[in-house]
């Protein structure tokens, strides 16, 4: 939150030619690029719910909230002062305003409440609420993406689904069956296995009622540890199988098999706990068939996926916001930074490539509101490029605001440090290009579908349909699948610019689809640098 009226006329100089608090904007109107694709994915009619909410995530006060949930960071507590143990983390009061903000304003429940167009709702609001904090929209996308995943057991759906789509936020550790709303989260990669899940070694021993287990093993990650349940996957009898590990038990015990040993010492995601767990045979009840483990897991990866584009593109949005503001209000050289031609060329640049990753996740969410199949391939495809371009470009935003933008006391180094998490969470780039590979083998559905998606567009821009002619999925193997699935993201977010005609679908076409130099601005290409830079601004 800005200072109020600072001094500016000190004792040896005048403080002069610096920006205003890039604060009180509303992060949805003031966004043509998101709005436009809101619109476009078939979320209109969620407009104003947006508009709302992008005044309040651009607000000073919510702005200030991720600053302090991000300074003072979360606390493990293993013990009470009695010595008994409690396993809870204690967080910021921000860290708790910035989550009731989210889940009340449907960031978990408004895709599985019925609501049209409910993903691509989701994806807004992720979108908006990331830029005041992303790192706690890690519980809120698990709470979200976990829906799927425990409707594979009705019963347990039953207990647990409800409590999401209520929409509503409680931080109390207390049982579940007490609390008008709850928080779901996961725990699968181990320390010898990593993303090979299948080299777990958590094992599963029936117990009790039908459908429950006692787990013994660890997790190398388990992120938001206070959530009050958790999806995991352990070994039982008939293989590799998916639980729901709550914190508490249904006679209302605490769940003492359930062990936090440390949280994580992370680059970025501060303001979010994450954590190293054990399993000292912790109740749990499973979820689908035993042996069905991955299957029944893998949608709710699916719906996180899907979160890491959104995230990534946010990212990438309000670095740019960030640039823009920054440029347009500092001068050198007797000129505004931005009416400058060079930044004026980097700023179009990043415009560009921020745009193509909202407009290609708005895409994909759409996609999951219809059920459509293009989505099984083009999940794959966009987690990997989204996630990928997002550190290079919040870098470059960076430097556009020259050593103002290395310090602490600005936004840059948060969003810097944040920036390569979503390309590593839920599988990194190598995991996500063998994914599309093995997708394009095993799903006709999806090839097929996706075939349809690039080829609808042919005959709107040249360099679009000599890119897509050049594009051989067939010679694809595990040597060359980065390379494939970047032309295929290429692709994907030209294709998805031309049929929204998009403003910037042309000079994206020749600023990705043809020869140019490698950093952001070098480039030799005719377009309109002046009506890109206007329609990225950000507005008061």
């Amino acid at each position: 939150m800005s200072s109020i009226r600072p001094l500016v006329e000190l004792d040896t100089h005048e403080v002069f030619n610096q920006p205003p608090p890039f604060e009180e904007v509303n992060l949805f109107t003031g966004d043509c690029a998101l709005a436009d694709a809101v619109a476009r994915a078939g979320g209109g009619r969620h407009a104003e719910r947006l508009a709302a909410l992008g005044a309040r995530t651009g607000s000073a006060e919510v702005i200030e909230w991720g600053v302090e949930a991000n300074r003072n960071l979360p606390m493990l507590e293993s013990f009470d002062r009695y010595g008994q143990r409690i396993d809870e983390v204690r967080f910021h009061p921000a860290y708790h305003q910035l989550m009731r903000l989210g889940l009340e304003s449907g960031l978990a429940a408004v895709a599985w409440d019925g609501a049209p167009a409910g993903h691509v709702a989701h994806a807004a609001i992720l979108f908006l609420t990331g830029q005041a904090d992303s790192g706690t929209s890690c519980p809120m996308t698990m709470t979200y993406a976990a829906v799927p995943a425990l409707r594979a057991e009705p019963g347990v759906a039953e207990d647990w689904v409800p409590r999401i789509t209520a929409a509503r936020y409680d931080p109390a550790f207390r049982p579940a069956s007490e609390k008008a709303g709850v928080t779901i989260g996961m725990a699968m990669t181990e320390k010898q296995g990593g993303s090979d899940v299948r080299a777990n070694t958590t094992r599963a021993e029936p117990i009790g009622e039908a459908g429950w287990y006692a787990l013994t093993g660890h997790k190398w990650f388990c992120s938001a540890p206070m959530c009050d349940a958790f999806l995991t996957l352990a070994y039982a009898e008939g293989g590799l199988t998916c639980f729901l590990v709550p914190r508490w038990l249904p006679d209302g015990t605490r769940n003492a098999g359930f062990r936090i040993m440390r949280l994580k010492d992370k680059l970025g995601d501060r303001s979010n706990a994450s954590s190293e767990i054990e399993y000292h045979g912790a109740p749990a009840q499973r979820l689908g068939e035993e042996g069905r483990g991955v299957a029944t897991i893998i949608q709710m990866v699916q719906h996180t996926r899907l979160d890491c584009v959104i995230g990534s593109a946010q990212q990438m949005r309000g670095a740019l916001a960030q640039a823009l503001w920054h440029t347009a209000h500092r001068s050198a050289f007797q000129r505004r930074l931005v009416d400058q031609p060079a930044m004026a060329a980097v700023l179009a640049d990043l415009a560009v490539e921020s745009e193509a990753a909202t407009a290609l996740g708005l895409r994909l969410a759409q996609a999951f509101d219809e059920d459509d199949p293009v989505a099984r391939l083009l999940t794959p495809i966009a987690k990997y490029w989204v996630c990928k371009r997002a550190p290079g470009l919040v870098y470059e935003a960076m430097e556009c605001h020259g050593g103002a933008g290395y310090i602490e006391a600005g936004p840059m180094p948060r969003l810097f440090r944040q920036s390569p998490l979503n390309a590593i969470w839920e599988g990194s780039g190598n995991v996500i290009a063998l994914d599309l590979l093995r997708g394009l083998a095993r799903e006709p559905e999806g090839v097929e579908a996706l075939h349809a998606f690039l080829a609808a567009r042919r005959g709107r821009d040249p360099l679009y349909d000599t890119w897509v002619d050049a594009i051989d999925v067939k010679a694809a193997n595990e040597g060359n699948a980065r390379l494939l699935v970047e032309r295929l993201a290429l692709a994907a977010q030209a294709a998805v610019l031309l049929d929204w005609e998009s403003p910037v679908a042309e000079a994206f076409c020749r600023l990705r689809l043809a020869p140019r130099g490698s950093a952001y601005g070098a480039f030799d290409a005719a377009i309109d640098a002046r009506a890109v830079i206007e329609r990225a601004m950000p507005v008061a």
